[in-house]
């Protein structure tokens, strides 16, 4: 009987070291959520992300995406009476006020004005339904294909609808705007129109509550729930997580900022960047035919770096396809291949693979070629001596 009771006591004893030694993942209300680190794409952690969604104010950052791309900040913009009649949240702009596309963009993603979306929306594309299709169209240019905008503020519409992965595909696009990356750290912004000046400060709480946070936009609406896509920086690494319908009232209100930040500790927490491959490596060599050079070097032309954790330890493969033999000529730098990688059996990405070298060809016909246009350029006084390659 003690011996039971020793066994039993051991395993207790035991038991909470072996849960320290694996990832904690993160619990949250959050019906849709997931992190991405953003220079590489890899997903750290999700939870029904693929899951078709309402998005509310999250959409306000393809909204700012195409007005950076289309228009020009300094553009003047003329309030339309639709522009004028958005709902709350809103700058309360008024018909014929004459404001620049900057200031806009700044109520857009500080503050969430509503009408400064549609302003936007009509300024770029000449009405809400065109700038609609160019916002869907952007999002499926970008991967990020279950995604369909019905309104340029995020305002519910039958099928407007997002995922927790596309928004953070989107992000990860827009992060990598130098102007959008600014304007969504300004804890404020100033600006004049036709009509008024225009006080806007940021609402974003975790740009004051996380270390590292720079960014992004939050959202709510009856059908969306509260939604929020953040980002944050420490040290090398850059991370996006998203969070929709993390509640609705006041405790979901609150519940996104947790959400995010627990899906963004544990990120921080348990991944550290580590390089997987350096650009001119080499990935093995490959036989040369029809050529004096018989066997040259091949090289993995990327770099590739991301976040790694305990748990991949052993289970990241790089996988080089490349012919055993190809036929001179090779050209220096000439893509051969790629070098593959696996996370746990799964397919993450790929790098080119290059030729280290040259190797010319040398046969009967490439060399009587040679004699030829030496002949030519020599002209025909010259004296010219044949020689046949060695086989």
């Amino acid at each position: 009987m003690k011996r039971i009771i020793f066994g039993v006591l051991a395993l207790l004893l035991l038991w909470p070291q072996g849960v320290e030694a694996a990832e904690k993942k993160p619990s949250v209300e959050a019906h849709g959520a997931i992190l991405m680190d953003a220079a590489s794409g890899r997903i750290l952690w999700e939870k029904d992300a693929h899951k078709p969604m309402a998005m509310a104010s999250t959409t306000k950052i393809m909204t700012a995406i195409l007005a950076l791309e289309q228009g020009k900040l300094d553009d003047i913009v003329t309030v339309s009476k639709q522009a004028a009649a958005a709902p709350r949240v809103k700058m309360y702009l008024q018909e014929g006020e004459q404001i620049v596309l900057s200031g806009l963009i700044h109520a857009l993603m500080l503050q969430s004005s509503n009408d400064a979306a549609v302003a936007i929306a009509e300024h770029i594309s000449g009405s809400v339904e065109a700038f609609c299709a160019a916002m869907t169209a952007k999002a499926h240019e970008l991967g990020a294909i279950n995604t369909i905008f019905e309104t340029p503020n995020g305002l519910d519409a039958e099928n407007h609808q997002s995922t927790a992965y596309d928004l953070a595909v989107i992000t990860r696009y827009a992060l990598s705007n130098t102007m959008f990356f600014e304007i969504i750290n300004r804890p404020y912004w100033e600006v004049a129109s036709s009509r008024a000046t225009y006080s806007i400060n940021n609402k974003n709480r975790l740009l004051n509550e996380f270390d590292g946070a720079n960014g992004v936009k939050t959202g709510f609406t009856g059908k969306a729930g509260h939604c929020f896509v953040g980002a944050a920086r420490r040290d090398d690494m850059q991370l996006i997580s998203v969070v929709l319908a993390s509640g609705w009232g006041d405790k979901g209100r609150e519940q996104k900022w947790v959400d995010t930040k627990r899906i963004l500790n544990f990120g921080f927490d348990n991944f550290a960047n580590e390089l997987i491959v350096e650009e001119g490596n080499t990935a093995g060599s490959m036989a040369i035919e029809r050529s004096k050079t018989t066997q040259i070097e091949v090289y993995y032309g990327d770099s590739v770096i991301f976040p790694t954790s305990d748990d991949d330890r052993g289970n990241i493969d790089l996988v080089p396809f490349f012919p055993a033999a190809m036929k001179a000529p090779i050209n220096e730098n000439q893509p051969i291949g790629e070098g593959r990688i696996y996370i746990g059996g799964d397919y993450f990405t790929a790098i080119p693979i290059l030729a280290r070298e040259s190797a010319a060809r040398h046969d009967l016909k490439t060399s009587l070629e040679k004699v030829l246009r030496e002949f030519l350029r020599l002209g025909s006084d010259a004296d010219l001596e044949i020689v046949l390659p060695e086989f």
